[in-house]
């Protein structure tokens, strides 16, 4: 968690005292569902929130339809969505996905055959992306 802190720090994010780690699946369902209503950025800002500050169970309905509601997204329709489970086979795609690409942390950038494992800065990342701009 030091660590973890500390990078944290340096990229201007909040880190809480988490004593728990919690199943993120069902948060990233919702996540997915959220990017088709163009939200999201609210949503995953406020899951991190949620998660890495504030401690909260994300695997939990009740809190996942609080995040809905303040990342601005219909909560009846949200509800349906963990509910029917809509977009599992969407996040198992991305899992299957990484898998073969070799992904074992995130975040990872991969641009051609470099891959940057964890949170970069911004330089590091701007150097990727030129070194494969022509």
């Amino acid at each position: 968690m030091t660590h973890l802190k500390a990078t944290a720090a340096k990229f201007g994010l909040a880190l809480g005292n988490r004593k728990m780690t919690y199943n993120s699946r069902l948060a990233q369902e919702v996540g997915l569902w959220a990017e088709t209503k163009a939200k999201g950025h609210q949503f995953h800002m406020n899951a991190f929130t949620a998660y890495f500050v504030d401690g909260e169970n994300i695997a939990k309905k009740d809190v996942l339809l609080n995040l809905i509601d303040r990342s601005g997204l219909d909560r009846k329709e949200g509800a349906a969505v963990i509910d029917e489970r809509l977009f599992s086979d969407a996040v198992d795609a991305d899992w299957d996905l990484s898998k073969k690409a070799g992904v074992t942390a995130v975040p990872t950038f991969m641009l051609g055959l470099d891959k940057l494992v964890g949170a970069q800065p911004y330089e590091t990342l701007k150097k990727l992306v030129e070194k494969y701009t022509p």
